[in-house]
């Protein structure tokens, strides 16, 4: 399931696929997009925002001859730009995305389609399937798609305090809930809610206000969350490959790894946006 971490290591992947080159081709799959042409656009720079994944694009100063070779000269962050008429391309990876990246003439992976964007320079091809969302929009109005986030857990702006004066806002709502509403902390998924409501004893219903010591979950989530924005598979037991890399989350009748009860699953919400299946203990979670 896609999260921060997610999202962090498809920026890298595709920063080093596009990050500096012309896009000789693009191909957007979505009815409010399909006629757009970005083709002869160098690709400035490549942002996650805690689940959210901005591309930001920009006319090259000499995009014909630029376009001609592939790359731009001063290729990377610092190649020329005209000034003004920069977009985004926003993605959201929701439940199934990913993006993938191909050589020139490779056969890609999975059906075509499934394919939603395809961005694509002289060497490389960029291919986004199954994402939940994709839309271009100016990069002056990026505010209105990424502004209502809160802090970072894996952005420049990160900050803990905030992020916590957040989360007990609203002292009455469940721990998992408050974990995953982006407005408090930008990041946090289902994975790491019910994960790191097992990390701290309590059951994702928990009132966040009731929770002993919650700056300590703010920490402990940020620790997972930087632990893992680097590792090929998220694990957040630290068991060797073979064996569960969750305590709790998508383990319903499953043995707890620490007391051997049996795990517990129900929904948590009140409504069709924010209702989601959650896991925990009985006996380490109360």
């Amino acid at each position: 399931m896609p999260e921060g971490d997610s999202v962090y290591k498809a920026a890298a992947k595709l920063r080093a696929a596009l990050d500096g080159q012309i896009l000789t081709r693009t191909d957007f799959r979505v009815p409010a997009f399909a006629t757009l042409d970005l083709s002869g656009q160098v690709v400035t720079s490549i942002v996650p925002r805690g689940k959210h994944l901005l591309i930001r694009v920009a006319p090259a100063a000499d995009s014909v001859a630029s376009a001609a070779s592939g790359a731009v000269t001063g290729s990377g962050t610092g190649a020329a730009v005209e000034p003004g008429g920069g977009l985004t391309i926003h993605s959201h990876l929701k439940m199934e995305g990913v993006w993938q990246i191909y050589g020139a003439g490779e056969r890609w992976r999975k059906p075509s389609y499934l394919a939603r964007g395809v961005l694509s320079t002289a060497s490389k091809v960029a291919v986004g399937f199954e994402l939940g969302l994709l839309e271009v929009v100016p990069t002056a109005s990026e505010d209105s798609i990424v502004g209502h986030l809160g802090p970072d857990l894996l952005g420049p702006d990160w900050d803990a305090e905030l992020a916590l004066a957040n989360l007990l806002s609203d002292p009455a709502r469940p721990v998992a809930l408050a974990l995953l509403d982006q407005r408090n902390l930008a990041g946090l998924g289902n994975v790491f809610a019910n994960e790191l409501s097992f990390l701290r004893g309590v059951r994702p219903h928990t009132p966040i206000g009731e929770i002993a010591d919650p700056k300590r979950l703010v920490a402990l989530g940020y620790k997972a969350i930087m632990v893992n924005k680097d590792r090929p598979i998220r694990n957040l037991t630290g068991l060797p490959r073979g064996k569960p890399r969750y305590w709790v989350h998508g383990r319903r009748g499953e043995a707890c790894l620490r007391c051997g009860t049996r795990i517990e699953s129900d929904q948590l919400g009140t409504g069709p946006t924010d209702t989601r299946y959650m896991w925990w203990c009985p006996s380490c979670q109360k």
